[in-house]
């Protein structure tokens, strides 16, 4: 890439940085680099301006370089950069823990990560203890889904479902069964909202109980939404059918809502959407707004008492993070929380849902679009793949949608469309507009 003299926003060598999930070859030869955000928009080192149609990774819900954040970190870093949570303390961690249990009833601890994969692997591995402090040491078998995303440390691959993510890596964790999929299009093909077709595949964990008896079974996790794969939307009555299945074997359920939590179906989490409460839920990404990286695992009530009967003075968890409850990133948590309140923005996406909805559907007959889904603010589109050539008629159109100013996420011959919840229907509609134009024009 050409540079001027004097610019030093695109640097010399882009070999060094090995990319995480990106065909490195074809970006270093034709790099696409950010290096201004303000609100919905990001800024290229070409002066362009791009929507960001994805809220960053799912993570920006309340849009890019926000002054109250910024500012709470600043105050931060200048009073204290780093204190170690292990066998110490800083006030922020607590407070930062108080204000987000007050956010859903009956989940009194979160264990704080530094990822949404880190926050994955801590809530297996409570599931895990949990079972074992309990009695239940027998319990030792995990059970995720088909095309389930859950990061990507060895427990989130082991219990998820995408096999790109999974192949390279060996056998990953032994004992790790999966439930299927949920996504038919014969059945379910543009349906708005949650389809009525589906529950029924819920009761495949009772296949899967008779099969290895409830007695080895820890936990099951899904995503409430399953993002990364596409945007699939669980079926009606089918998380609440996970549950009771759940209670009646004695097994955890885990909802996995880094991308659900904080807003993008217009609530506080995914389990307050659907009215169902699983035993422990993940979170990152909109937890910070992603200004620091952080993760955080809620518990429910009962989970961490449970822990606590050993010796005084024992540790009872023997897991953690150097940097888990990081100043900075409690005090970006901290005031993200004031903006997400003082703003509306989790009503503000309630609101915006139907019109979101209406825009996404009218897509509906383009070029290659077979399906097209949508809860909340948060959507997919999903293209007839080329023969042969797997995911290149979606990378085609996320090329020529940042041509046109707009970033898109693409997974598989999937569009997933997410954008900041502080957008206006003038950006939808150029969202809905720019996706509509790139869809007639590729092949």
């Amino acid at each position: 890439m050409a540079r001027a003299a004097n610019d030093t926003s695109v640097p010399n060598d882009l070999e060094p940085f090995w990319m995480p999930f990106t065909a490195n070859r074809q970006f270093k030869a034709q790099p696409r680099l950010f290096v201004e955000a303000e609100g919905v928009h990001y800024t290229t080192s070409d002066g362009r301006k791009v929507l960001d149609g994805t809220s960053g990774l799912w993570c920006c819900n309340a849009g890019h370089r926000r002054k109250p954040i910024i500012e709470a970190v600043q105050r931060q870093v200048e009073k204290l950069d780093f204190a170690p949570t292990f066998q110490m303390g800083h006030p922020l961690s607590f407070e930062f823990a108080a204000r987000l249990t007050q956010m859903t009833e009956g989940f009194s601890q979160v264990f704080f990560t530094n990822s949404g994969s880190e926050a994955v692997d801590t809530a297996l591995k409570i599931a895990l203890a949990y079972q074992r402090a309990i009695g239940q040491g027998t319990r030792t078998r995990l059970i995720g889904r088909e095309r389930g995303y859950h990061g990507v440390g060895f427990g989130g691959i082991s219990v998820g479902g995408i096999v790109s993510n999974r192949k390279q890596f060996g056998t990953l964790l032994a004992g790790v069964d999966h439930l299927p999929h949920t996504h038919d299009l014969a059945h379910n093909a543009f349906t708005r909202g949650e389809p009525e077709w589906g529950v029924h595949l819920a009761d495949e964990l009772e296949r899967i109980v008779a099969l290895h008896d409830a007695s080895t079974i820890a936990a099951v996790i899904v995503e409430p939404v399953a993002g990364s794969t596409g945007v699939l939307i669980p079926p009606k009555g089918y998380l609440k059918r996970l549950r009771e299945i759940c209670d009646k074997h004695g097994i955890l359920l885990i909802f996995d809502e880094v991308i659900t939590g904080f807003g993008r179906l217009g609530a506080n989490f995914a389990s307050e959407y659907f009215g169902v409460k699983p035993d422990l839920f993940t979170t990152a990404k909109g937890l910070t707004n992603a200004v620091v990286p952080m993760g955080a695992v809620f518990t429910r009530d009962g989970i961490y008492d449970a822990f606590m009967d050993a010796p005084d003075g024992a540790i009872e968890l023997f897991h953690g993070y150097t940097y888990s409850g990081h100043p900075l990133a409690c005090a970006a948590g901290l005031a993200t929380l004031d903006v997400y309140r003082d703003e509306g923005l989790f009503e503000r996406a309630n609101d915006l849902a139907p019109y979101w909805q209406d825009g996404v559907h009218s897509l509906k007959g383009r070029n290659h679009v077979i399906d097209i889904r949508n809860l909340g603010m948060v959507a997919g589109i999903e293209l007839e793949g080329i023969a042969g050539k797997p995911t290149a008629r979606a990378f085609d159109a996320f090329l020529k949608c940042y041509d046109k100013g707009l970033l898109i996420r693409t997974t598989g011959d999937i569009i997933a469309l997410s954008p900041p919840l502080i957008v206006d229907k003038s950006h939808i509609d150029f969202m809905i507009d720019t996706v509509g134009e790139v869809l007639q024009t590729i092949h």
